[in-house]
């Protein structure tokens, strides 16, 4: 029987960074409802990608990314949702998941000069570029061409519509607010859309203003389309107003949460004052081996001042936040995707969906506000069952009660952070 370990603390609250509230875009709300169907799982194995009979250019495409094996998740998925089955899949963050819904919709398009066959809604604009430049890079054989265009707030609606207008595309892939706003001047048209996808649905589903734009796109679309649902944390409250979107849909879902842990990445905690996190992490910084490293924040003012404190202590890091404006948000993005910088500290606004291959370490320098919200963010490391590190800073005695809720949920063991730490634990072996 397992022990649970519990976290207390014995020393009172220091404050060294202010706090300030971060704020994302809101948008009307509306109501819909549709009838709930039970789905049924199925389960269908295979070796390797060749093996789902993809499109010759895809598996061209797939080899030129490196992939050999589908990960357990593609596994699933990828067999039934080319067939156009309906799925709303829950699996652990770094395995595949957006390679699932770009493969399957890839595989089934033919694209139609001036029809959107494709939409993705995802809730961060980050998240929207990084799944266009997936559709990109999966899609670069086919022929005829597949067009594919992001959209999201923060950029000139005008030069939106001009893109529609213009050169329409065959895969858009948006924020609900931009899209519900292309939708009503009629400049984004959907009636010809065939593959309806949310990704991280839990986050664009669970609030009821998003949900409510997401409705009126939903209805934009043809009744008769398929629909593809994923994030790596479900609720059983999300599930049911999930499925209201589909119809008969195949569910793979992991009812025991303990399996969403990441079996392969370490992880660890230091009970410390508020003041003292600088001087930890920064000793940390020095005496870790990474590759990449993620800083995770809980508001806007607190990452900046930290970004600006680790500069002019010699950590060259950047920051990403809402409080960017979005041009500047995607140049850092990119900045950290290509490997030009090495430290990233972010809000929760790069929790959810970044895939960033070579990050191996993540401070949570500040405590999520949830267990779900702290499985997103470690999962930055440890990509594809690779090894990670993540480390928790406890300040509060708050802090330390959602640590114990982490470790009573996702059954895994959260221990103090050793003097030593053995990199191969954390580090995978490089590859002459």
């Amino acid at each position: 029987m397992r022990t649970e370990r519990r976290l207390t603390l014995i020393h009172s609250q220091g404050e060294e960074l202010l706090a300030y509230e971060e704020e994302e875009e809101q948008a009307p709300a509306a109501a819909a409802e549709k009838k709930d169907v039970k789905g049924s799982y199925v389960s269908m194995h295979s070796t390797g990608f060749r093996d789902f009979l993809l499109k010759p250019e895809l598996l061209k495409a797939i080899g030129d990314c490196g992939f050999e094996h589908p990960s357990e998740v593609q596994h699933e998925c990828i067999p039934q949702a080319i067939l156009g089955t309906d799925i709303m899949c829950q699996a652990k963050a770094g395995m595949g998941k957006t390679a699932v819904f770009v493969l399957a919709t890839l595989q089934q398009l033919t694209p139609v000069d001036g029809q959107v066959s494709v939409l993705v809604v995802c809730h961060a604009r980050e998240l929207a570029f990084q799944i266009a430049r997936e559709y990109e890079r999966f899609s670069k054989y086919l022929s005829p061409a597949v067009r594919v265009v992001n959209f999201f707030g923060g950029t000139s609606i005008l030069e939106d519509q001009k893109k529609l207008t213009e050169n329409p595309p065959h895969v858009v892939v948006g924020t609900p607010g931009r899209l519900l706003a292309l939708i009503k001047t009629n400049h984004l048209k959907l009636g010809n859309v065939k593959h309806f996808v949310i990704d991280e649905c839990d986050t664009v589903l669970e609030k009821v203003d998003m949900r409510g734009d997401v409705q009126q796109i939903f209805f934009a679309t043809p009744r008769q389309k398929q629909v593809l649902m994923f994030s790596a944390t479900i609720s059983k409250e999300i599930r049911p107003i999930v499925k209201k979107f589909m119809h008969s849909p195949m569910e793979i879902l992991v009812d025991d949460e303990s399996k969403l842990t990441l079996h392969s990445l370490k992880q660890h905690y230091v009970n410390l004052l508020d003041k003292e996190k600088n001087r930890k992490l920064f000793t940390l910084l020095d005496s870790l081996d990474f590759n990449q490293v993620i800083i995770f924040l809980k508001n806007v003012s607190r990452c900046e001042a930290l970004n600006k404190l680790l500069n002019e202590n010699g950590f060259p890091s950047i920051s990403i936040n809402s409080g960017m404006k979005q041009e500047e948000r995607l140049k850092r993005y990119n900045e950290f995707k290509t490997f030009n910088k090495r430290i990233l500290v972010a809000t929760d606004l790069f929790g959810r969906g970044m895939d960033i291959e070579r990050v191996n370490i993540v401070f949570n320098y500040d405590m999520p506000e949830s267990s779900d919200t702290y499985l997103h963010r470690v999962a930055r490391a440890g990509r594809f069952g690779t090894k990670g590190l993540a480390i928790t800073f406890v300040s509060e005695e708050q802090d330390a009660a959602i640590l114990n809720d982490v470790q009573a949920r996702l059954e895994v063991s959260i221990t103090e952070l050793p003097s030593t730490l053995d990199k191969t634990t954390y580090m995978e072996e490089q590859v002459d």
